[in-house]
């Protein structure tokens, strides 16, 4: 019963942070500059957070000052706001997701590169866009597994957005998020889907009931591709990426 109370009044919590948000971002964002709002979205993305019960753990380092491609494993609807809150960065996301009620808003506002798929000369359209925002600097994140996985384990690294890295030359930041119990420092996949065609909304209300829920970013030391190709990068990326979350877990453990 306190889990579906508590669930109900996150529920509300966030729905007036989101809506509260889409209108910030039409009314205020266009008024702010490039820095300005950069500080705006990250600390709306920590309001979610905390509206959501989960808390925010940063290990290692992130980098402040771009160019910078962040690549992390994707494993549930809090990835995006979760990396918003450790570091501002530009999201890459397809372009349907622009024209969704709310959501799409809020997405432009935070600065999301929207693409197109669906073919090789969209993929390639696709590096050059990120060529060019990582020559401007920017702040890049990709999740190279293309889709959300269980939590439990990761998807193949694909390796045509590093394309973008290597073609600027620019360093790769492996991140590792971990969703972690407070109290037992365990594993926690309640975010996560538990099957490939289960609803959103189920992982999200089991993830509003929850107690003690640790949102854990694991940053590791940035690299350049050092003459490697993409599919090879991508396979030392993903290795990477797993101790990273490997270690998340036992120095969790450790601490409780």
């Amino acid at each position: 019963m306190a889990g579906h109370w508590r669930a109900w009044v996150r529920c509300s919590q966030l729905l007036w942070h989101v809506l509260r948000g889409a209108y910030t971002a039409r009314a205020r964002l266009p008024q702010l500059d490039a820095a300005q709002r950069q500080v705006l979205v990250q600390q709306w993305a920590q309001g979610f957070l905390v509206r959501a019960g989960v808390t925010l753990c940063i290990k290692g380092q992130p980098v402040t000052q771009g160019p910078l491609l962040l690549v992390a494993n994707h494993q549930s609807w809090l990835d995006i706001p979760t990396l918003h809150a450790g570091q501002y960065c530009r999201f890459i996301s397809k372009a349907e997701i622009a024209q969704w009620p709310i959501v799409g808003r809020l997405a432009a506002a935070a600065g999301t590169l929207f693409i197109r798929r669906g073919s090789r000369r969209a993929t390639q359209r696709t590096v050059q866009a990120m060529v060019q925002a990582l020559q401007d600097g920017d702040h890049l994140a990709v999740f190279p597994e293309g889709t959300v996985g269980n939590g439990r384990d990761l998807l193949p690294f694909h390796g045509n957005t590093l394309q973008a890295a290597i073609d600027a030359d620019v360093a790769v930041q492996p991140v590792a998020l971990t969703f972690v119990e407070g109290r037992s420092g365990q594993p926690s996949y309640l975010p996560c889907e538990a099957y490939l065609d289960e609803p959103i909304l189920r992982s999200l209300w089991r993830t509003l009931q929850a107690e003690g829920l640790v949102a854990v970013v694991h940053y590791g030391p940035p690299e350049k591709a050092e003459g490697r190709d993409r599919r090879t990068w991508a396979h030392d990326l993903q290795q990477r990426v797993q101790a990273l979350r490997q270690a998340s877990v036992s120095e969790a453990s450790v601490a409780r």
